[in-house]
C-alpha cells in the first residue's frame, strides 16, 4: 500500500529498524514526523498485543537510490528509439510505481530524465517519487575544449537539473584495457566541476578507477560512482576529502550472468564479471578508510525497477554489515543529496518518507524476503513539492 502525504497517522508500539529492545509511539501530521517517543510500559504493550487486530510492525526511513535511470526503457538506447512516445511514457510511469513499491521514496536519476518529465509523471500518473536529476550526461563526445563544455553546461542548467554527471571513463562498452582511461583532459574535468559548483550544482562522476578518481578528490566532487578499481590509497584520500562513494555493486553481478534478466552478450558479461570481482576489494578499502558510502543501483529497465533492494544483498556480500548497508541507503544517502536535515531518519520534524515492514528488515535473509515483508510505503511530500 502507498500512503501519500498523510494528514494524520499514528503507530503505537512500533519498532524502529536498527534499534533493538525498544518500541516507539510515532505520530505523522501533514507529511512530517511530529512525535517520536519511546513507547508505553511493557504491561500496556502486552495488553495491546492481545487485541486480535494487533500486528507487530517495524518502520524504516524510506530508501534513497542515488543512482538510477528512470527514463530508460531498454538496456540499449537504440531499442528505446524504436518505441513510440506514449509507450515510453507509460513505461517510465511504471518505473516510478515499481520503485516506490520496493520502498524507494527518493531517487537521484543519474542521467536520462528531465525535470519536466518528472513533473509530468508525478502530476499525470500520481506517482509521488522524489527525484533529483542530472539531465544529460557529459561524456567522451563532449571532450572538445572549454568553450564547448561551457555551452553544454549552460544548456543542462537550463533544464533545471541540480546535478552534473561526468562520464569520466568508459564502462561496460569499453575494452578492458582502456576502461580506466580518462574521457577528458584534466583541465576539462576541473573546468566542469568548477563551473558547476560556481552555479550551485552538485557533481557526480562515473569512473571505474584510475586518475579520474584522483581528479574527483582534488576537485571535491560530491560523489564518485562505480569505482570498482579504487585503490587503498585513494580510499584514504576519499575519506579525508569527504567525497562520497556510490559503488552500484549489484548491477555488475546481474550483467555478468549471460542467462540473467539482461541476457547480454558474452564480451559484456565478461567485463561485468571482472568489475564485480574488483568491487569487493574496493568496498573493503572504502570501509576500512571510513569513506561515506551511498546506496545506488544503476537500474534502468523494467526487469530491474522494483528490485532495488538487491543492492543491500550485494553490499552485505562484499563486507558491509546490515546496519552499514542500511545507513548507506538512508541517513548517508540523504546527506549525500544535501537533504540530511530532513530525510533519512525517523525523527521529529523530518519528512515522513518511510517503509512499514511486517518483520524486522535487519533480519531478512535476502532482498526478496525483505520486499515481501513491506506493508506500507509512506511518502511525506505533497504533489506540489515534487513538481
Amino acid at each position: 500500500m502507498l500512503l501519500k502525504h498523510p494528514q494524520l497517522q499514528t503507530y503505537t508500539g512500533i519498532h524502529i529498524a536498527g534499534i533493538e529492545g525498544k518500541r516507539f509511539d510515532i505520530v505523522i501530521q501533514n507529511g512530517r514526523f511530529t512525535s517520536v517517543v519511546e513507547a508505553q510500559t511493557q504491561d500496556e504493550l502486552q495488553h495491546e498485543q492481545q487485541d486480535p487486530s494487533y500486528q507487530e510492525l517495524w518502520i524504516s526511513p524510506g530508501i534513497i537510490d542515488l543512482h538510477t535511470h528512470l527514463a530508460w526503457t531498454d538496456f540499449d538506447h537504440a531499442d528505446q528509439l524504436k518505441r513510440d512516445s506514449l509507450e515510453i511514457e507509460t513505461m517510465q510511469a511504471e518505473a516510478f510505481a515499481a520503485t516506490l513499491r520496493t520502498g524507494v521514496t527518493t531517487a537521484r536519476d543519474a542521467g536520462g530524465i528531465l525535470p519536466s518529465t518528472i513533473r509530468h509523471l508525478v502530476s499525470h500518473y500520481r506517482q509521488p517519487l522524489r527525484v533529483q536529476t542530472s539531465s544529460e550526461m557529459l561524456g567522451a563526445a563532449d571532450a572538445k575544449g572549454i568553450k564547448h563544455l561551457e555551452k553544454r553546461l549552460t544548456d543542462i542548467y537550463a533544464t533545471g537539473a541540480g546535478w552534473i554527471k561526468i562520464m569520466a571513463t568508459g564502462g561496460l562498452g569499453a575494452p578492458t584495457e582502456k576502461v580506466t582511461d580518462p574521457n577528458f583532459t584534466e583541465e576539462e574535468f576541473a573546468f566542469i566541476v568548477s563551473h558547476a559548483h560556481t552555479h550551485q550544482k552538485k557533481v557526480l562522476v562515473h569512473t571505474w578507477g584510475g586518475v579520474t578518481i584522483d581528479w574527483s578528490i582534488a576537485a571535491r566532487v560530491e560523489s564518485i560512482e562505480h569505482g570498482m578499481f579504487l585503490t587503498g590509497d585513494q580510499a584514504g584520500r576519499l575519506a579525508e576529502s569527504g567525497v562520497a562513494f556510490v559503488p552500484t555493486t549489484s548491477i555488475y553481478r546481474i550483467a555478468a550472468d549471460p542467462k540473467g534478466v539482461l541476457a547480454l552478450n558474452p564480451v559484456i558479461c565478461e567485463r561485468a564479471a571482472r568489475a564485480a570481482d574488483a568491487h569487493a576489494s574496493a568496498i573493503g578499502y572504502a570501509k576500512r578508510a571510513g569513506v561515506r558510502l551511498g546506496f545506488g543501483t544503476d537500474y534502468a529497465t523494467p526487469s530491474l525497477h522494483g528490485y532495488n533492494l538487491q543492492e543491500l544483498d550485494t553490499l552485505a556480500d562484499y563486507g558491509l554489515t546490515r546496519a552499514e548497508a542500511w545507513k548507506s541507503a538512508t541517513q548517508d544517502a540523504a546527506e549525500i543529496l544535501g537533504n540530511g536535515h530532513e530525510l533519512g531518519r525517523i525523527a521529529e520534524d523530518y519528512i515522513a518518507d518511510a517503509v512499514i515492514f511486517a518483520a524486522d528488515p535487519y533480519q531478512a535473509q535476502n532482498a526478496d524476503q525483505l520486499r515481501k515483508s513491506i506493508v506500507t510505503v509512506i511518502t511525506g511530500a505533497q504533489e506540489t513539492d515534487l513538481i
